[in-house]
């Protein structure tokens, strides 16, 4: 068994878990940063798989008595994870790296490693939940039990072989529970706070980090009105998203959000709070857990950011493996780039990734 261990107390606490249940726990912490100025900024803030994580996950490993290596992720990383983060960002979308991390990292190379270290399985510290269902004879993803910390929604890209390879033993427990059970086994990371940032980006200026990596995209460009005039000048697409309000540099009698991000114009378009609210989107990319791809229409609860709570929707299948999501209810700034995840009940049917509101979509 081959649990990632982050250094955080998460992952640690899974693998306490998991050795108390008797496995021969390997744990792994995976060496991503593709540089040594980030891999030093990322020591600098403490982030995710630095070089602290990387000496914490070590003492946790020797207070458990497991083996404990790094693995080298670099290529794997800058490859799928942070050029897309900045090519994304660069056409005006943003994405969520957690996902793509989840997807072609954790769950689809260090699952190779661990097969490779003769490893059945392997184990992460998300709050969700993995089940088999004998009627549907297939692989489930659930929510974590913890509606606070569930993380389902960065999941969603799972495929029914990372399924059946994997556990998440933190699925079942609450964040008290959690550290509770980390202090009981005595873990130096037991009180460790949470990580929010970005892991590659530790100061959380994510326009800065993209501007250093494609200089050519931070052009500065026209802000436009609905109506297509132009009200002042932005630093770079890049430094935007869909919903902002803050940092535009204009003056209005009443605040202005960003209605939309045209790369091909390189110009945000602005509007009022009303304009920023669309009752449907299109979605690409989509991957289906639970269930083959849908051929009809079908009923979800519908999330497209990862802290907000469900929306009740209609997935309507499309040609070339899209989907058209219908809202009963109008949702604010449905953002290109950002995932949106189908559940039914406690259940993740699937997942895409937002490429604009639908062509039939009305912006409330």
């Amino acid at each position: 068994m081959v649990v990632a261990m982050s250094g955080g107390v998460d992952s640690s606490t899974a693998a306490a878990l998991l050795k108390e249940d008797g496995y021969e726990v390997i744990g792994v912490t995976m060496q991503i940063w593709p540089s040594e100025d980030l891999a030093a900024e990322a020591y600098r803030f403490g982030g995710c798989c630095s070089l602290e994580a990387v000496e914490e996950a070590r003492r946790v490993a020797a207070r458990l008595g497991i083996v404990h290596y790094v693995m080298n992720f670099k290529r794997a990383f800058e490859e799928k994870v942070i050029s897309d983060f900045c090519r994304e960002y660069a056409r005006g979308r943003t994405p969520n790296p957690c996902i793509r991390c989840n997807q072609f990292i954790k769950f689809d190379a260090l699952l190779v490693r661990a097969k490779a270290l003769d490893a059945d399985f392997i184990a992460t510290g998300h709050y969700a939940r993995i089940e088999f269902n004998p009627s549907a004879k297939r692989m489930f993803l659930k929510k974590g039990i913890d509606p606070r910390k569930d993380q389902s929604y960065v999941l969603y890209g799972m495929t029914q072989e990372s399924l059946q390879h994997t556990l998440m033993p933190l699925g079942g427990y609450t964040k008290e529970e959690v550290r509770q059970t980390a202090h009981q086994w005595k873990l130096p990371v037991a009180d460790k706070p949470e990580s929010q940032e970005i892991c590659f980006i530790p100061d959380d200026n994510y326009g800065r980090f993209v501007q250093r990596r494609i200089k050519e995209h931070a052009q500065p460009g026209p802000i436009l009105d609905r109506k297509g005039r132009k009200l002042g000048e932005h630093r770079g697409i890049l430094f935007y998203t869909v919903g902002q309000r803050r940092g535009l540099g204009i003056s209005s009698p009443e605040p202005l959000y960003v209605v939309e991000i045209d790369r091909e114009k390189n110009a945000l378009m602005v509007g009022r709070e009303k304009d920023i609210y669309a009752d449907e989107l299109l979605a690409g990319h989509v991957n289906y857990i639970s269930e083959d791809p849908l051929e009809e229409s079908t009923e979800v609860q519908a999330r497209i950011r990862y802290n907000m709570e469900e929306a009740l929707a209609t997935v309507n299948p499309l040609p070339n493996g899209k989907v058209r999501v219908r809202f009963k209810k109008p949702q604010r700034a449905i953002t290109p780039g950002q995932a949106v995840v189908f559940y039914q009940g406690d259940t993740v049917l699937g997942g895409g990734t937002i490429l604009g509101v639908g062509d039939k979509g009305k912006r409330r």
